[in-house]
């Protein structure tokens, strides 16, 4: 339909507009498909909250009195002595190797570092939390190794990303996260943490 034809049909009496639905109409609900839904009136005691207050302060009372002790209402579990790792998923716990945990650097067959200091690592990093220093390696089946090498352990995301990069595989995530610090420095590894990390790590399979 052409211009002039849709110009003609809107001038006419009760001319439909080409292109507008029918279905726009708003559709109005019969009075017997709609219903009404009234609450049960509440009684005077409990329109002001009492019953409902004392039951739930006696569910409170009642946690409160069975939970000590490692009561049947305690879920509280006894860290150290009991880890998630040491249960099974349907008593709460996890299967530790999911766990991305501490980093570490790995070592080659005669003890030194892995890294050959390529970038790729600091370069994917999404919370850029790797700093690496490279210089000219002393060894000749290399060009370059880290002479620097920290991970700041706090604005680690711990997503995964370096070691999936890293073409040599000196960097993986272990399974250990209880490690503490008593300030912001010491959670920040340099190479020689790294790899004690992997040596006392050097006997569990990270992820």
């Amino acid at each position: 339909m052409g211009e002039k034809e849709r110009r003609e049909g809107e001038a006419k009496p009760g001319g439909k507009r080409p292109g507008r639905s029918l279905y726009c109409r708003a559709m109005a609900i019969r009075d017997e498909d709609i219903i009404q839904i009234k609450p049960r009136p509440i009684n005077r005691s409990e329109s002001i909250y009492l019953p409902e207050v004392i039951r739930g302060f006696g569910a409170t009372m009642r946690h409160f009195f069975t939970s000590f002790g490692q009561g049947k209402t305690s879920r509280t579990m006894q860290y150290p002595e009991e880890r998630k790792e040491q249960l099974g998923v349907e008593q709460g716990g996890q299967y530790a190797g999911n766990y991305r945990g501490v980093h570490r650097l790995n070592r080659d067959e005669q003890g030194r570092v892995k890294c050959v200091a390529c970038m790729m690592c600091p370069t994917i990093c999404p919370a850029r939390c790797i700093h690496i220093t490279a210089a000219e390696s002393p060894w000749d089946d290399r060009e370059k190794y880290p002479k620097k090498f920290e991970i700041d352990e706090l604005r680690c995301i711990f997503c995964g990303m370096c070691e999936e990069a890293c073409p040599v595989d000196a960097i993986e995530l272990t399974t250990e996260y209880d490690i503490v610090g008593m300030t912001r420095q010491e959670m920040v590894f340099d190479k020689e943490k790294l790899l004690h990390v992997y040596d006392v790590t050097i006997g569990k399979k990270p992820m």
